[in-house]
């Protein structure tokens, strides 16, 4: 495999991985700011005799103490058409800006066979508040000077994505798990679904649709004209809407949440499990003798394309 394309993969596979974290503490969270609209089951007892409270006043009691909780072991799958499936389990901290480490493992899809081809379909993803680290192969490390660790600095997200770049660097320094409830807050189209257990918890399942571009408007500090870019480049890419789903405990922590949507490269659907609130969290940063910085390697894989 040759030096560039090795590079390349290794971007590719960063910038999914940059995602996962994302999406895993519910990426694409809106402003929270919601009239009530689209809730049901607004009066009535709950089980144990106590006043029922409305979706929205429900989920707006969950986001403030999922939030307030400033940590959590994760556990996810995360599917993409034919690119991708991976899973990803560790602990995340939100407390002072993202912070924790994650097991990424791809399963399958053209992200898997692309592993594959640098020694390993396992890597360990490090997120500290300015960038984030990426473990890849021996395979990879041989064509990167030795080095096995990406510093993926946020800063640097722009220039790989433009507006969904700088979108996707503006979520990862204010990320939290409480996004997706209000995600479904900003929605205006929650619904409850009822009691179910989940891991033997007693849980209440709520549901809604989401604009996946309005939430974007409420919920960034982009320019209009960052945030018409991403519009277009979401509807290229084939998404408009997903549906939310979210799972709540009796302490109002958020336990499950599933988002499923649509793409032009296939559905996509993403299960995240959130357990042990409060937990410790620690994330070093890699040796730098054994750490290549991603516009570094921009750099050589356009010298290398130009050569």
């Amino acid at each position: 495999m040759k030096c560039t394309n090795l590079r390349r993969a290794g971007l590719s596979i960063v910038a999914a991985a940059l995602l996962t974290g994302v999406t895993a503490c519910g990426g694409s969270g809106g402003s929270g700011d919601s009239d009530g609209s689209g809730g049901s089951g607004a009066s009535g007892k709950g089980g144990d005799g106590s006043p029922r409270l409305s979706p929205v006043a429900a989920l707006l009691t969950a986001e403030k103490s999922t939030d307030g909780a400033d940590s959590a072991k994760v556990e996810s799958t995360t599917t993409m058409g034919s690119v991708m499936s991976m899973t990803a389990d560790g602990a995340l901290g939100w407390g002072d800006g993202l912070t924790g480490t994650l097991t990424i493992t791809y399963t399958g899809g053209t992200m898997a066979d692309t592993m594959r081809q640098m020694g390993t379909t396992s890597m360990e993803a490090r997120y500290l508040p300015d960038a984030y680290y990426a473990r890849m192969g021996d395979t990879f490390a041989e064509q990167a000077g030795g080095r096995h660790w990406i510093r993926y600095a946020y800063d640097d997200l722009e220039s790989l994505g433009g507006s969904s770049g700088a979108y996707l660097k503006d979520q990862m320094q204010n990320t939290t798990p409480n996004q997706s409830v209000k995600l479904l807050l900003a929605s205006g189209d929650v619904r409850e679904v009822g009691e179910e257990k989940v891991r033997g918890q007693r849980t209440t399942h709520y549901s809604g649709t989401v604009e996946v571009a309005d939430l974007a408007e409420k919920n960034s500090n982009l320019s209009q004209s960052q945030l018409d870019d991403l519009r277009k480049t979401l509807e290229q890419a084939g998404v408009t809407t997903e549906t939310v789903d979210i799972w709540v405990d009796d302490r109002d922590l958020l336990v499950k949440k599933v988002e499923k949507g649509e793409t032009t490269a296939g559905a996509y659907a993403q299960t995240a499990y959130y357990s042990d609130y409060g937990t410790e969290v620690s994330a070093e940063v890699p040796p730098a003798s054994d750490t290549a910085d991603f516009s570094e390697l921009v750099k050589q894989q356009g010298a290398g394309a130009g050569s």
